[in-house]
């Protein structure tokens, strides 16, 4: 917990630093109301996925089919619309369609023993192949304006968007399920150690599933936002965004391992991946350049908390 602390404390020192040096090097645009709005877009869709995708990495397990489930909840948004279907009966059935698809992970995870890893790289590309099944290389763009103001406008008297609201309001949810409940302690038991939790009662496949399920159904609103804030549904929407969002829960000090982490670490570590990002792209830097930072976030995100942990173990076996 203290090492998990001193994480959390780096990070905000970290956005503080970067924070100021945007500010100076952009001559004061990058904390302007306008910038931080366009921010907040940018991260939407990575801290919605980031939520449910904590709790899959606290227990022990990996899901890397978020995107691809984004992508097939954007596609099929366009294919049903184009079918005649109304948007107040597309959303819901998306979201289930979502919720569908992570129990199939859950259920590959926890009643055939396969690994999540192999497992969500299979459903990675097998969801990417449905949404071009289903949408083709085509794009729907003709949806309401009511709906596409959601993906694209603050909240009334304010700069934040109303995807980060969303956001806030699901991290608030997710926060007290995983630090003020049993099912939480129950996920941490689990990702700490799977055995010795199934020997005291806790239903580890079912909590697991659970999880999963999770992270189908809020990749999917993840993919409704993501189609609104580009009033464009595309097979391809969101291709390699599991990158940035696995990049950002592990740099929030959730361990590879599983059994440790906070939201409160994951938040922060989306707002450090956007603020970096964000500033790159007021320097002009390429989409390939984007890419490496990310890259390198994420080996940092793990080598970091090994490097500590043996550097603890020295001094601490040095007399």
């Amino acid at each position: 917990m203290r090492n998990l602390l001193r994480w959390e404390t780096a990070l905000v020192f970290l956005l503080i630093v970067v924070a100021l040096t945007g500010q100076v090097s952009t001559d004061g645009s990058f904390l302007s109301g306008g910038n931080l709005f366009y921010l907040g877009l940018d991260i939407g869709e990575i801290a919605l996925i980031a939520l449910p995708l904590t709790l899959v990495i606290v227990a022990g397990e990996i899901d890397l089919s978020v995107a691809s489930v984004l992508g097939l909840s954007s596609a099929l948004i366009g294919w049903l619309w184009n079918a005649g279907w109304s948007l107040e009966t597309i959303l819901p059935t998306v979201i289930v369609v979502g919720a569908v698809c992570g129990a199939v992970n859950g259920l590959l995870v926890t009643r055939l023993g396969l690994p999540s890893l192999a497992v969500t790289i299979g459903t990675l590309a097998l969801y990417r192949g449905l949404a071009l099944v289903v949408l083709g290389d085509t794009a729907v763009a003709d949806f309401p304006s009511s709906y596409t103001e959601f993906g694209t406008t603050p909240l009334p008297g304010t700069n934040i968007p109303y995807p980060i609201v969303l956001a806030i309001v699901l991290a608030i949810l997710f926060g007290v399920a995983l630090h003020a409940s049993s099912f939480g302690r129950s996920v941490y038991a689990i990702g700490a150690n799977e055995e010795g939790a199934r020997f005291s009662g806790i239903r580890v496949k079912r909590i697991k599933l659970t999880l999963f399920v999770l992270a189908g159904a809020v990749a999917a609103i993840a993919g409704i936002v993501y189609t609104f804030r580009f009033s464009s549904a595309r097979a391809d929407n969101g291709v390699g965004l599991e990158l940035a969002v696995v990049a950002a829960v592990l740099l929030g000090g959730v361990s590879i391992f599983g059994g440790k982490g906070s939201l409160f670490g994951v938040l922060a570590g989306v707002l450090l991946l956007g603020g970096l990002r964000n500033l790159l792209i007021l320097q002009d830097t390429s989409t390939e350049v984007l890419t490496i930072v990310t890259g390198l976030l994420l080996l940092v995100s793990v080598l970091a908390p090994s490097i500590t942990r043996r550097f603890g173990t020295l001094r601490k076996a040095t007399p």
